[in-house]
């Protein structure tokens, strides 16, 4: 099993979306059984989940306190890939996530705020010794600061050739448990995610899976996925 991370100092970066949006992309490229681990207070990556009509990807419950050994269970029951969405913060909970992850994406939008608040990010995962993968995220089209983002950015560590874009079906898919491919598959939008999910895909599979350990508490699920 692969573990991917979202992650931000700065709230408003489009982890959630992303998350989601991502974890979809993976089951529908066959890369599942996908779980999404919601570990922000505010839950909104769980309310979206909630509003689902399919029971892919599946909703994990975990706690920081036990979340390798909740990462070993889902591994053990057969889960491929987990997405952890975590808070705007720098907290010791956060870097405890980071430090499981096979992967860490910083979604970033391109304003001077976002830019200059990842620092602290990089810093936790540079300490975690993780790679990371910087995504140009809310961005407008044709707009010349999106260009120096990135630029900006890849002082910092790698930036994922594709730039996701600012548009409203992207908030609209999150209102009721879709994503922007789930409203149409020949979307911008759409392309963009699958294009992202492709350059993720190769990332993470880099990397060694997670070590695994043995006879650990199994995690509580959400309501439509039960072994």
């Amino acid at each position: 099993m692969y573990v991917m991370t979202f992650s931000s100092q700065k709230g408003g970066s489009g982890k959630t979306t992303l998350s989601g949006h991502i974890a979809v992309q993976a089951e529908r490229c066959g890369e599942g059984p996908v779980a999404i681990i919601d570990t922000d207070p505010q839950g909104s990556l769980a309310d979206w989940w909630n509003e689902r009509h399919t029971e892919r990807p599946v909703f994990a419950a975990a706690n920081f306190a036990q979340l390798a050994e909740d990462l070993e269970r889902l591994s053990e029951d057969g889960i491929k890939l987990a997405i952890i969405d975590t808070p705007p913060a720098i907290t010791s909970a956060i870097r405890r996530v980071i430090g499981v992850a096979d992967l860490a994406v910083v979604p970033t939008p391109p304003s001077p705020h976002d830019l200059r608040a990842v620092a602290a990010t990089v810093d936790m995962v540079e300490r975690a010794n993780k790679p990371l993968v910087f995504v140009v995220n809310g961005a407008t089209a044709r707009a010349r600061i999106t260009g120096e983002a990135a630029i900006a950015l890849s002082q910092h560590g790698t930036v994922a050739p594709v730039i996701v874009h600012q548009r409203t079906d992207f908030a609209s898919s999150m209102i009721d448990g879709r994503t922007v491919m789930e409203i149409n598959s020949e979307s911008r939008s759409a392309k963009e995610i699958e294009q992202l999910w492709e350059y993720l895909s190769v990332r993470i599979k880099k990397s060694e899976p997670r070590q695994l350990f043995s006879q650990l508490k199994k995690p509580t699920f959400g309501r439509r996925f039960a072994y």
